[in-house]
């Protein structure tokens, strides 16, 4: 017989419960207060699954989560939550629980369906599925726990209607995890749709989210339908989202709020039922203390709130990545030997994935053979040359930034007039590459130094280099 824990405060839902599977056969035990629940005696009771109320007079739903999985953890635990506190049952999902389900209870057979998955062994199929879906849409994870967990938490929250907000850096996967996400959900059917925030001016970002009529500008020619109209079933993916105006920032925050909007020039109100991810690699809580954000939209969007860990932090990754990289040239039998590979997981990967990936198709065009290992003699001068480093890959270096692109220059120097010394044929289409590579290492030398001066104020920094933001990011890698 199934024995099921119901940990709530409030008696008549308890009561309900309780009814509800015993007569589905479960054996219930319900208690109402942390108290009751600490009185258990856990070496004697086995329990195969639980539901926790977050919000208990005398206890924290998560610090019950926390023992019942020390006492007992195989045991499948369920989070019961108000909309208030769906953040917070997430951040239960990374602490061992199943699944979350919203109170009230307005759908019965949901309820039970919930339960009924939570006891079947299905860890193992939901594991199938998430490796499925992520193959099927490319996202390559690795073997890194990181990006396990990362992966697992998405699953489950995909499932529910809520808005999602990834963070991470430039280049890490972030509309990546959001097309898992929409694969993953209900909507799976339904359509996706990706726009920067950052890429368009304004004026043009407010008609492609919300649309407008003929003549409500210079050009409007036509009406056209804004992207919460065409994604009204599916997933609308904002990247940038830090690089909304404050006007855009107030529109979003309606439509989050009503499900409402209306298309520039007109004066009818529609309706949205748009999933909204949003994505950025800035810190957006820091950008609400800066009023740059609107803290009221900042937690409409935070409702899940997922970090994309940089490639530096997840080394152990970069054969696999390489090898499905790779897998896009399907006439190259190119791959890399063990000490090349050891090299680049000693570099820091500035640009993530992005630099990975722009990295081995480059690589992979200058390589003459079809049929070749990349030795550590193979790759472009500047990632030997960093990575030739025992040190490389520290985010805190022990030289000064001064003495480290002293260095740099050094080594690029020496190793270019070595080629240019040797009696041998010379790709000069390599070494032009690297003069190309000399310039973007130096160009963001030059930035990251501005940036620390100016505490990572960009239009400052942009200032100051007499260049635009959009060059400033493109020299970042954030293009």
């Amino acid at each position: 017989m199934i024995n099921l824990l119901i940990i709530d405060d409030e008696i008549e839902i308890g009561n309900f419960l309780s009814r509800l599977f015993t007569a589905k056969g479960y054996r219930v035990q319900v208690v109402n207060s942390g108290k009751e629940f600490f009185s258990i005696n856990f070496s004697l009771q086995k329990f195969h699954a639980a539901m926790i109320d977050l919000k208990l007079p005398d206890a924290d739903g998560l610090t019950l989560l926390q023992q019942l999985k020390k006492f007992q953890p195989r045991c499948k635990a369920i989070i019961m939550t108000g909309y208030s506190t769906i953040k917070t049952a997430v951040e239960a999902i990374k602490f061992g629980a199943s699944d979350y389900i919203e109170k009230p209870f307005d759908d019965i057979d949901l309820l039970e369906k919930q339960i009924d998955s939570l006891l079947e062994d299905n860890d193992k199929t939901a594991h199938e599925t998430i490796k499925s879906i992520a193959h099927e849409i490319g996202f390559i994870t690795g073997k890194s726990e990181k990006m396990e967990q990362l992966l697992k938490t998405a699953y489950k929250v995909a499932q529910k209607n809520v808005n999602v907000l990834i963070e991470g850096e430039t280049g890490t996967g972030k509309e990546v995890l959001s097309r898992f996400i929409h694969h993953a959900s209900p909507r799976s059917q339904e359509s996706f749709i990706g726009v920067n925030c950052g890429a368009i001016p304004e004026s043009l970002l407010e008609s492609e989210l919300f649309g407008h009529e003929k003549g409500a500008f210079t050009g409007a020619t036509q009406q056209r339908k804004g992207l919460f109209s065409i994604a009204s079933q599916g997933t609308l993916f904002l990247d940038e989202i830090a690089e909304a105006s404050r006007s855009i920032q107030v529109k979003l925050l309606r439509v989050l709020e009503t499900r409402e909007f209306m298309p520039v020039g007109s004066d009818k109100i529609f309706r949205t039922n748009t999933r909204l991810i949003a994505a950025t690699n800035e810190d957006l809580q820091e950008a609400v203390k800066n009023k740059k954000f609107r803290e009221d939209l900042y937690y409409r969007l935070n409702v899940v709130h997922l970090t994309i860990p940089p490639l530096r932090e997840r080394k152990e990754d970069i054969p696999y990545l390489i090898e499905h990289l790779l897998q896009r040239f399907p006439n190259s039998n190119i791959t890399f030997s063990d000490d090349a590979l050891a090299y680049l997981q000693r570099y820091d990967w500035p640009g993530n994935i992005r630099e990975l990936a722009n990295f081995v198709t480059r690589v992979v065009a200058l390589t003459d053979s079809n049929q070749a290992v990349i030795t550590p003699g193979d790759l472009p001068i500047s990632y030997f040359a960093i990575s030739s480093h025992p040190n490389i890959g520290r985010t805190i270096s022990k030289k000064s930034e001064e003495s480290e692109l002293e260095s740099y220059l050094h080594r690029w120097t020496n190793q270019v007039l070595t080629v240019f010394n040797q009696k041998e044929e010379i790709s000069l289409e390599e070494i032009l590459d690297q003069v190309k590579d000399l310039e973007a290492y130096v160009g963001k030398a030059f930035i990251m130094k501005t940036l620390k001066d100016v505490e990572g104020n960009r239009k400052e920094a942009a200032k100051r280099l007499q260049i635009t933001m959009r060059k400033l990011r493109y020299l970042l890698n954030e293009k």
